[in-house]
């Protein structure tokens, strides 16, 4: 007997599929009727089955009226070239917005020379399926140009309207195409396509989308996220998943409820990734050890492989920290309600249960699907004060049942930090203060306690525990990778530690203890900041990677990241891989998903930098917004980038940076020493140097490019006049362009 209700009814699940397929997405319900030769009550049973194939998300509706299989692509549809991936391969997506896939890569040689296609432009192509669970396009047409679309503010002042752009490393305007300038208004913020490249003069554009006011105080995000890219909101189809989950249940998970698990985050944290607990060991044979628990949010419990949830936070990667909002990976429903550990309420995680012993040598591990409450969320502040003697409230109630042993447990973890030397780099992290009304009110050193550390260093050995578990199963991964310094770095450190007079040695042996000295030596001296800031230069960037080779910064063999599966989508993967290997439940990775680690880290990797850059540009723009009204004002700082242009300048009251140009050092001709990363008078030898304390005047403050200009009111060092005339200099009178901004964002190990 069949087990299929509506083979009775003249057709099956599996040839309705099939019929849908075939139609891509172009068939009505009638047109499928009549391709299954159904008639009368068999039309009936009919709609029954779409009603029950779409419930179940196998099949979707389309603009037409039509159906198609969920997840499936027509094999010639009208596609736009929006990206390139970190190879260099055209990214294309589908035109019409109903049509959500997978990843689309132009076929080899098929873009820009043999068919004059570039981004931004649409096509019509013909799609196969790849290896990779994605799809391959080949050009049939081209329909349209480039539209390659920039960000400008509209000016109107005396004259034609101009169009200017907003990344102070652009040199030319445009002019807005006829009409088009009707479209804003003066001042606002625009996203302009160019519409005629003349051989002279300027360029014409189209305003294509209209953001805003440039002056506005919230203006600093919008350009950043816009002009880098950056995804925001959310598709209907991820917001209805998210507003349809339902909670997790305790079902077979281990119920670690009688376990005073806290949150300690930053007093404005919304989403809580991590909780911690730790006791004594009770073992006898690790006398003076430490039990702990780190129980992460089990964000794999509600966004599963392949789903518009999963589609949506792969394409954004990780949530994104401007000073005024977040941009968040996760609908609002998951990153701060479902998936957050909040204070009181039951929720499903994943945990790392580690036994280390009194120096903090780990002794044994193991990973739990678990069922928590949060005893308490506390802040990095008030959690500081209970162990300081001046807790109030629930941080005093906590202090000697949880508070006391997790800095017990801390102190034996710290030992074994201690033997290992990671990289210590001092690098205060300054937090912009902004106001109700989007407007900037203060600019502070971020406090770095005890509680910062202890909490680093369990999510550190937690991050460990996870890449060490997989490897154990021989499970595919995504490992966070840190380099070790290239060879050109390192030989612009050795070139000018001597300047300062500390040494590094060519050719010893490359560790993270050998930075540490360095930086140890120049302790209370006039150069620890710029030291600092050198050896963080020095160092390579963290990526995401399947292939192992450590991570140099933290010293360590094996690393993953695993704690903040709310807010990054590689810690998703690493929880995915766990659930899968250890048996901890159905919704683990996938073969599909395993194969296309490679491509995963890749992108991910990617989004993270383009988060970065947006977070540090936005940074820019609300520093030159407060410093707006201050200019004439004058500021101490230090020199902290030299170029044949000019000097980069970052000031202590607000850690900002701007240029001082080559035109504004005086009368004399500087030329550029690149060993000694100074600019020095060609007569005198009397030079600026890389680090050198200075006082500057702000000249002006642009916080629509986020650009600051000073005067330089301190005189150069003296020196010897040099003897030839190598290197690069600017002359007196020069404008010195901006050039590349000198800005460093934080580590993000």
């Amino acid at each position: 007997m069949s087990s299929d209700p509506y083979e009775a009814h003249g057709f099956t699940r599996k040839g309705l599929l099939e019929a849908i397929r075939l139609g891509e997405g172009a068939f009505t319900k009638r047109e499928i009727a009549r391709a299954l030769k159904l008639k009368g009550d068999q039309r009936t049973a009919l709609k029954q089955a779409l009603k029950e194939l779409e419930d179940t998300g196998q099949i979707q509706k389309t603009e037409k009226k039509g159906w198609r299989v969920a997840g499936a692509l027509p094999s010639v549809t009208v596609l736009e070239i929006h990206d390139r991936d970190v190879d260099g391969e055209f990214l294309c997506r589908p035109v019409k917005e109903d049509l959500q896939g997978p990843i689309i890569r132009l076929a080899p040689g098929k873009g820009e020379r043999g068919s004059n296609a570039g981004l931004g432009d649409r096509i019509l192509a013909r799609l196969s399926p790849d290896d990779d669970g994605g799809y391959e396009a080949r050009i049939l047409k081209k329909l349209g140009q480039a539209a390659s679309r920039t960000l400008c503010v509209l000016r109107k002042g005396q004259g034609k309207p101009r169009l200017v752009p907003v990344d102070k490393r652009a040199r030319h305007e445009m002019l807005p195409a006829r009409g088009e300038a009707e479209k804003a208004k003066d001042g606002d913020l625009v996203l302009v396509r160019i519409s005629s490249e003349r051989r002279h003069g300027m360029k014409t554009a189209v305003i294509e989308e209209v953001l805003g006011d440039a002056s506005s105080p919230r203006a600093g995000s919008v350009i950043a996220l816009a002009e880098h890219g950056v995804p925001e909101g959310f598709t209907p189809e991820e917001q209805k998943q998210a507003d349809s989950v339902k909670p997790a249940k305790l079902g077979k998970r281990e119920d670690l409820r009688d376990i005073p698990l806290i949150t300690i985050d930053p007093a404005d944290a919304r989403d809580h990734d991590d909780a911690v607990w730790a006791a004594p060991d009770d073992d006898p044979a690790n006398k003076g050890g430490w039990v702990v628990l780190v129980a992460i949010a089990d964000v794999a419990a509600y966004v599963t492989p392949d789903s518009a949830l999963d589609r949506g936070a792969r394409k954004r990667g990780v949530s994104v920290y401007l000073p005024d909002r977040v941009v968040p990976m996760l609908p609002e429903r998951l990153s701060n309600d479902l998936c957050s550990l909040r204070e009181g309420e039951e929720r499903p995680c994943l945990a790392a249960r580690m036994v280390f012993d009194r120096d903090g040598t780990k002794r044994g591990q193991r990973f739990i699907r678990g069922w928590m409450r949060s005893a308490a969320g506390l802040s990095y502040e008030q959690a500081q004060a209970a162990i300081d003697g001046k807790g109030e409230g629930k941080a005093e109630a906590l202090l000697e049942g949880v508070l006391k042993p997790l800095w017990g447990a801390y102190a034996a973890l710290k030992k074994a930090r201690d033997r290992r030397e990671p990289l210590e780099i001092d690098a205060p992290e300054k937090k912009i203060e902004v106001g109700a009304d989007g407007r900037v009110t203060g600019v502070t050193v971020r406090e770095r306690f005890d509680a910062h550390k202890l909490i680093e260093e369990m999510m550190i050995q937690a991050n460990v525990a996870a890449a060490e578990a997989l490897e154990d199963k021989r499970t595919a991964l995504i490992y966070r990778i840190h380099d070790e310094p290239g060879t050109q770095k390192l030989e612009s450190l050795a070139d000018f530690l001597p300047t300062v007079g500390l040494k590094w040695t060519r050719g010893d042996r490359v560790t993270p203890a050998r930075f540490n000295r360095v930086l140890k030596t120049s302790e209370g001296t006039d150069h620890y900041e710029t030291v600092n800031e050198v050896v963080l230069r020095s160092q390579s960037q963290a990526v995401y990677e399947t292939d192992n080779i450590g991570h140099f910064g933290l010293n360590l063999a094996k690393y993953a990241h695993f704690t903040s599966p709310i807010r990054r989508y590689a810690d998703l993967m690493v929880h995915r891989a766990l659930i899968r290997a250890y048996g901890l439940g159905s919704d683990g990775q996938t073969d599909a998903e395993a194969a296309q680690l490679d491509r995963i880290a890749e992108e991910t990797t990617s989004n993270e930098r383009r988060a970065m850059a947006a977070e540090r540009d936005a940074v820019d723009r609300f520093v030159a917004a407060w410093l707006a009204d201050r200019t004439g004002s004058e500021f101490e700082g230090r020199i902290t980038g030299v170029t044949r242009f000019g000097l980069f300048v970052r000031l202590h009251e607000t850690g900002a940076d701007g240029l001082c140009p080559v035109s504004s050092l005086g009368d004399e001709y500087f030329m550029h020493d690149e060993s000694a990363h100074a600019l020095v008078g060609q007569s005198t030898g009397a030079r600026f140097r890389l680090g050198m304390a200075v006082t500057v005047r702000l000249v002006e403050a642009t916080p629509v490019t986020g650009g600051l200009i000073f005067d330089m009111l301190t005189p150069p060092e003296s020196g010897t006049p040099p003897k030839g005339r190598g290197g690069r200099g600017g002359r007196p009178g020069r404008s010195g362009h901006s050039g590349p901004g000198h800005r460093h964002g934080r580590r993000k190990r």
